[in-house]
């Protein structure tokens, strides 16, 4: 997140060129690669770098240790460390690089992979023993992250490995097909939301609609829902999720555990800032009297009554004591973002005071279809949580591994037979493989989403825009398709400058597949905060221990990433969240650029639960915004947006109201949205259409047709820079892949056949090739897949004299590159080297089509015999009668005609359109911008 990004854009700049058609050498690659481009899947790529670099050391260390009794001893074994590398061949093979590069994977249709090795240490009776390395299998690799080979290379070096020049990465590379994993929204983490739900009535009796729901996630985004319950008597439960099995644990007991604290101190925490409440005081008493019912005096007693009825579930180790069981369930299912239990008291006391307030009406609900109380999941996020979890699966098959050992004679525990036991537990690849070929998650936890499917989409490259189209797609989540209600896909304002109103397909997925502004980025980095609770003090903040000079009703709870840290008196909340932005602008006191400062005010009636909340959590969506106070920019949060005032022009700003001022007026727009010409003329519905139209064209998307092996690719044969363009075009540097062809356009009622959206193409533009195109088909021939039983010496070759193949195939069994195939014509032909038996496939297909390129595919090894080619053919898609044609505006129609040139209107200077166009298309449509554009061109 580069601060001053888009101020760099000079006023220059900001107005569109033609620089691609009067520059020379404009195609030229140059030293570095176009960042504005590079910038867009930044969030896949980044959030991936942090999943395999510190994320997965901590995930590692973050698993619990499997501890079991073999043999009468007490062993134990946890992960120490775990690193991922690059791609590489395997050892033993006679290879001039040892490094894989993604071109290689998708021509062999292979996965590109790197291996995971993680360190293990093993004790006895509490004996440390050593540490073992072991592989646990082949992870897909992200391609241009920091273990990809393409990583740090220039345009010239991309293309010399058969890559674009501007090479973005973001996405995997399975089984050749270019596999991206989708961005969803999930509800922002370690934040109390209050909210309603009338299904939680059916929970038990006396339960209520009530309730304030968080979603906890620690550092290596380890997720659990947990929810605080209110009871028409007034107590309180807590829920939570544990292995997909739901728990409830009263209040006051969890409290108790917690922390060494004296009922009356417990009570006196629990009603600050209520202290006037007589409903609320009893409540409270009453809960505390039922945990000293149960005989739960001291803290001790309560560890001791939790773990008693808990460690059944838990699945501990026999010698668990019921105090230890208490401790792992709080670590492991209560407020587990937080590592202090005295940290997660405070916070527990926080959401009660929230939910009494709530629940009597005093303050509103909050919205959980709203984009504040959102974030989303990156790839990295899901691939991080993933491999957590797998890898305590592996750590759990070991003791498995060990006692199948055991059962077939003596397996005494040393190093020598512990690695036996590790090598016979399955690896990690063919999991990863599923989840990313299939978009299928398979998971014993859930990992705390709302859904198992559709996790992943197909790259595919239609044309560049739709391609750039699915790194700023996120999704609302498929459990929310089902929904007969509508107000999940309600545009609402406070997702101004975050998601486009207008990249949103019409249908089905309308409101739940959105897409981000061009200036929204997605916070990856962590940052330590350490010194941030001192900042705060510093600045007037009382610690949460201590007493404010005022009434805590006349205070605001301070809290960092969901730990409660402090009060602050309400005349000083304004005052320490304007230093503390100021700090944030002019980057001093290590306060990070993406903190979200957000000061919720007391407004003396019913409204958001009052409070100064600072998040420094990755996964936020942030944009920036002119700091008008100090005349830089400014990273702000959606949370943050919602008390701002922030001006679009400098007209709007009003002296001593306006904070903030949006860089440009497009700023609420996608990049696709960016790319529509005088969109400001154009009824709202016609830019939709046009999101999505521009999405559906036959385009240039690739240079690099070559050395590709997708099943399906297209290419326009005459792509064109557009004579009217917005400025973002250029910066976004779109005339390396130009979706379109610059037309001639007559609007003009002729012939009748332009009637009803369809349209005229002027034959002799067809026949000098207007809109000619081609599709690229590749087929894969293994021959291994046509082995039958006993016979596997299959090879591509003819069996001379073999008069079905005639002159049709050359003596390797394969199609001459550059021969047409009709209809019944040889294929490919192969030999059974046992029988001698030939065999001859025939082409197919109705359409008649040129073969471009054959590949020839070995094994990961490169041993492999000539059983595995690529065939790419290349048939020829010229517009016919019928093809849909469109503008740049939702202007959609049909070719109905191809209409004589000399039939054809013509003006005084004797030109002659390549198009004519019903005028009474205009007015209904009301698409204005398109009539600017053609008096513009």
């Amino acid at each position: 997140m580069e601060d001053g990004k888009w101020r760099s854009v000079s006023e220059e700049q900001r107005w569109p060129s033609l620089r691609g058609l009067t520059q020379a050498g404009g195609g030229r690659p140059g030293p570095r690669q176009h960042q504005a481009l590079q910038e867009l899947v930044r969030a896949h790529v980044d959030s991936f770098d942090q999943a395999t670099g510190d994320g997965l050391v901590r995930a590692a260390q973050a698993i619990p240790p499997l501890e079991f009794n073999f043999k009468n001893e007490r062993i134990s074994l946890a992960f120490v460390d775990a690193v991922i590398s690059p791609p590489m061949v395997p050892k033993g093979c006679i290879c001039s690089d040892l490094k894989i590069y993604p071109a290689e994977c998708r021509g062999r249709r292979s996965t590109y992979k790197g291996k995971l090795t993680a360190d293990v240490s093993w004790s006895v009776n509490g004996l440390p023993k050593g540490i073992i390395k072991q592989s646990l299998g082949m992870i897909p690799i992200m391609v241009k992250s920091k273990l990809c080979n393409l990583h740090g290379l220039s345009p010239r070096g991309l293309i010399k490995h058969h890559e674009e020049a501007e090479e973005m990465g973001g996405y995997f590379i399975i089984n050749g097909i270019e596999k991206i994993i989708r961005m969803l929204i999930m509800p922002r983490r370690n934040f109390p939301i209050a909210m309603v739900r009338p299904k939680w009535k059916n929970r038990g009796p006396g339960y209520t609609q009530y309730g304030v729901s968080m979603r906890c996630v620690r550092d290596e985004h380890t997720a659990i829902n947990m929810n605080l319950h209110y009871l028409d008597n007034g107590s309180v439960m807590v829920n939570f999720i544990y292995q997909k099995e739901l728990f409830f644990l009263p209040l006051c007991f969890a409290l108790k555990g917690l922390v060494d604290f004296t009922d009356y101190q417990i009570y006196q925490e629990l009603i600050k800032g209520r202290e006037d409440n007589s409903f609320f005081k009893s409540a409270v008493t009453q809960m505390l009297r039922l945990v000293v019912m149960e005989g739960c005096n001291t803290k001790k007693q309560a560890l001791n009554y939790l773990g008693e009825r808990f460690s059944v579930k838990l699945r501990l180790p026999d010698w668990y004591t019921n105090e230890q069981a208490a401790e792992f369930l709080f670590d492991q299912c209560l407020c587990i973002h937080l590592k202090a239990n005295v940290e997660k008291f405070y916070l527990l006391c926080l959401m009660t005071r929230k939910l009494f307030t709530f629940a009597k009406d005093e303050c509103q609900e909050e919205n959980p279809d709203s984009l504040i109380n959102h974030e989303v999941l990156t790839p990295g996020q899901l691939i991080l949580m993933f491999l957590k979890e797998k890898m305590t699966w592996w750590l759990q098959s070991i003791k498995f591994a060990m006692d199948k050992k055991n059962q077939k004679g003596a397996f005494p525990m040393n190093s020598e037979n512990l690695m036996k036991a590790l090598s016979m537990v399955g690896d990690l690849t063919r999991p990863f493989e599923y989840l990313l070929a299939t978009g299928n998650l398979h998971s014993k936890t859930g990992l705390g989403m709302l859904q198992d499917s559709g996790l992943c989409v197909v790259a595919d490259k239609l044309n560049f825009v739709r391609y750039l189209s699915h790194f700023r797609c996120v999704h609302r989540g498929a459990a929310f398709a089902k929904m007969r209600t509508t107000s999940v896909r309600k545009l609402l304002p406070e997702s101004w400058g975050f998601l486009c109103p207008v990249h949103t397909p019409d249908g089905e997925p309308c409101g739940l597949m959105n897409h981000l502004t061009a200036i929204c980025e997605i916070v990856t980095q962590s940052w330590s905060t350490v010194s941030l609770p001192a900042l705060l003090c510093a600045l007037g903040v009382t610690p949460v221990d201590g007493t404010p000079n005022s009434p805590y009703s006349e205070c605001y709870s301070v809290l960092l990433d969901g730990s409660v840290v402090g009060w602050v008196e309400r005349e000083m909340g304004p005052h320490v969240a304007d230093t503390l932005r100021t700090f944030k602008v002019l980057k001093e006191k290590k306060v990070p650029l993406w903190i979200e400062i957000v000061l919720i005010p007391m407004t003396g009636k019913p409204s958001i639960y009052p409070g100064l909340y600072l998040f420094t959590t990755p996964c936020r969506m942030i944009r920036p915004v002119r700091n008008l106070a100090l005349g830089k920019e400014e990273l702000i949060g959606t949370l943050e947006q919602l008390y701002m005032n922030i001006a679009i022009t400098e007209q709007d700003i009003v002296p001593g109201g306006t904070t903030h001022q949006e860089l440009f007026p497009h700023s609420m727009l996608s990049v696709v949205a960016n790319l529509i010409p005088y969109s400001d003329h154009n009824q709202s519905p016609r830019n939709m259409y046009q999101c999505q139209m521009g999405k559906q064209t036959m385009g240039f998307p690739l240079h690099s047709y070559l050395y590709r092996s997708d099943n399906k690719l297209y290419r326009l044969l005459t792509p064109q820079s557009p004579l009217v363009r917005p400025y973002m075009y250029d910066y976004f540097n779109m005339d390396n892949y130009p979706i379109g062809t610059n037309a001639v356009v007559a609007v003009i009622s002729y012939t009748g056949y332009d009637m009803e959206d369809a349209m005229i193409v002027n034959k002799a533009s067809w026949e000098r090739g207007f809109a000619y195109g081609s599709v690229y088909k590749t087929e894969l021939i293994n021959l291994d897949q046509k082995v039958t039983a006993g016979d596997s010496n299959l090879v591509f070759g003819v069996k001379p004299g073999d008069t079905r193949v005639g002159q049709k195939l050359d003596e390797d069994g394969l199609p001459a590159i550059g021969a047409v195939l009709e209809y019944g014509d040889p294929f490919y032909s192969y030999l059974n080297l046992n029988t001698g038996d030939s065999f001859v496939m025939y082409y197919k297909s109705k359409e008649s089509c040129v073969v471009d390129n054959i590949k020839v595919c070995s094994n990961d090894n490169g041993t492999a015999t000539f059983k595995r080619v690529c065939i790419t053919l290349r048939i020829p898609r010229n517009p016919t009668i019928g093809d849909k044609f469109a503008s740049r505006h939702g202007q959609k129609g049909i070719l109905s005609r191809l209409w004589p040139a000399e039939d054809m209107p013509f003006t005084e200077s004797g030109m002659m359109p390549d198009i004519l166009f019903n005028p009474h298309g205009f007015p209904s449509r009301m698409t204005i911008g398109m009539l600017i554009e053609s008096m513009a061109g």
